[in-house]
C-alpha cells in the first residue's frame, strides 16, 4: 500500500495542489491575531491545520482564535455536525475519524478509517457519517456514534464530498478517476460516475439538490452537473487549479478557492454565476486559498490559505478582506457553526486511539 508521501507526490504532479510538509512559517498564538468587528456575524469557525497537527477554533464575531486543539495528526478536513454539538475530523496519520464535543472540546468518539482518509461529512439528519479513503478507493459509513456500518467501493481516489440538501445523494469528487460519483444514501450504493474531464477535487450541491458543482484541477475549471440527467451541464474556467468550492445560501453564486501550486500560488477566490456558469469577479485572499465556507446569511466567508498559513475573513457584500488570522501550518479544511464558541484555554489536547499497525500510512502532506 502506498505511503501518504507517495500519494502527495502523485497528486502534486497530476493536480498541482501540493503543500509541503514543512509548511510556511506561522503562529497560531491567539494573541497574535487581530480583533476587528465582524459586522454582527456570530458563530464558530473550525480550521484543520494539516501541517500543524491541530485544530483552530475561531470566534467569528471577533476574528480571534479561542483555542488550538493539539494531538490530531495530519488533520485534512473538519466538519461541524448538523446540530452543532459535535465536530468531526479525519486524521491522516492515525487513519482515524474523530468526533469532538463542541462545548468541551474533548474527544467524544473515534473510529478507524480506510487508507488515507480525506474528507468527512454527515447526512443532513445527522444519522450517518461518511469518510472518503483516498488510497483505499472507498467511502466508509458510520452510525451517529461513529460505529462502522459499511464500506462503499468506488475505485480511483475519492476525495472531497458533500451530501445533497434533501439527503438523497452523496456526491463524491473522485480525483484519480476524473469523475463525480453519486451514491444513493438509501442503499449506500454507487449509482453513477459522471466524467468531468480532469481530476475532481471537491463538490458543492445546489439548495434544491438539482445540480452539483465540482472543482477540476486540470484544466483549471468548475463543472456544473445535472443530478437528474447525470451529465455535465456547464463549465467555467478559473485562473489556476482550484481546491474547494462553496455556494452562497441562495445558490446563485459559487466561490472557487483557486489554490494553484506552491511555485505558482493563487491569491483569490473566483466568483461564478451558477445560472450562466460565467465569471462574476474575484476576491483577493492570502497565498494558496484552499478551503472556503460561507455563513447562512451569505454575508461572510472564511478562506484557508495553505501557503501563508492564514485564514482570510471576507465580507461578501463588498467582496473585501476584513481580517486575516494567523493559523497553524497548512490550514486546509474549514467549517462553520452558528453557535458562538465555548470558553477554553488557549491550548488544549486530545488523545486519539492508536491505529492498528497495518493502518499506518506514513507521513502526511496536503492536497485538494
Amino acid at each position: 500500500m502506498r505511503s501518504r508521501r507517495a500519494r502527495v507526490a502523485v497528486i502534486g504532479v497530476v493536480v498541482g495542489l501540493v503543500t509541503l510538509a514543512g509548511g510556511c512559517a506561522s503562529t497560531d498564538d491567539p494573541k497574535a491575531n487581530p480583533s476587528p468587528p465582524a459586522g454582527g456575524i456570530e458563530g464558530t469557525v473550525w480550521v484543520a491545520n494539516e501541517g500543524g497537527h491541530s485544530l483552530s477554533v475561531i470566534d467569528a464575531a471577533s476574528s480571534t482564535v479561542v483555542t488550538t486543539i493539539e494531538g490530531i495528526e495530519g488533520p485534512h478536513n473538519v466538519q461541524v455536525g448538523p446540530d452543532g454539538s459535535r465536530v468531526y475530523v479525519v486524521s491522516g496519520h492515525a487513519s482515524t475519524v474523530a468526533a469532538l464535543d463542541a462545548t468541551t472540546y474533548r474527544l467524544a468518539s473515534a473510529a478507524p478509517t480506510g487508507a488515507s482518509p480525506a474528507h468527512v461529512v454527515l447526512t443532513p439528519d445527522g444519522q450517518r457519517t461518511y469518510v472518503t479513503n483516498y488510497d483505499a478507493g472507498t467511502v466508509s459509513v458510520y452510525r451517529p456514534d461513529l460505529t462502522p456500518s459499511g464500506t462503499i467501493d468506488l475505485g480511483g481516489g475519492p476525495h472531497g464530498m458533500r451530501p445533497s440538501p434533501d439527503g438523497s445523494t452523496l456526491v463524491v469528487a473522485n480525483l484519480k478517476a476524473g469523475t463525480v460519483d453519486l451514491i444513493d444514501t438509501r442503499t449506500d450504493r454507487k449509482v453513477a460516475a459522471v466524467p468531468v474531464g480532469g481530476p475532481a477535487v471537491q463538490v458543492a450541491v445546489s439548495p434544491d439538490s438539482r445540480y452539483a458543482y465540482a472543482s477540476v484541477s486540470r484544466p483549471p475549471s468548475v463543472v456544473k452537473i445535472d443530478l437528474q440527467t447525470r451529465v455535465v451541464a456547464g463549465r467555467a474556467e478559473v485562473p489556476t487549479a482550484p481546491a474547494q468550492v462553496y455556494l452562497t445560501p441562495d445558490g446563485r453564486s459559487l466561490l472557487s478557492a483557486d489554490q494553484g501550486s506552491k511555485d505558482k500560488p493563487g491569491t483569490a477566490l473566483s466568483v461564478i454565476d451558477t445560472a450562466t456558469m460565467t465569471p462574476a469577479g474575484s476576491i483577493a485572499t492570502g497565498s494558496g486559498p484552499h478551503g472556503v465556507v460561507i455563513d447562512p446569511t451569505g454575508r461572510r466567508a472564511w478562506v484557508t490559505n495553505v501557503y501563508d498559513s492564514t485564514v482570510s475573513v471576507i465580507d461578501l457584500p463588498t467582496r473585501t478582506t476584513v481580517a486575516t488570522i494567523n493559523m497553524g501550518s497548512q490550514p486546509n479544511g474549514i467549517s462553520y457553526a452558528p453557535r458562538p464558541p465555548a470558553p477554553a484555554e488557549p491550548r488544549m489536547s486530545v488523545v486519539l486511539p492508536s491505529p492498528p499497525a497495518e493502518s499506518s500510512h506514513g507521513d502526511h502532506g496536503g492536497h485538494g
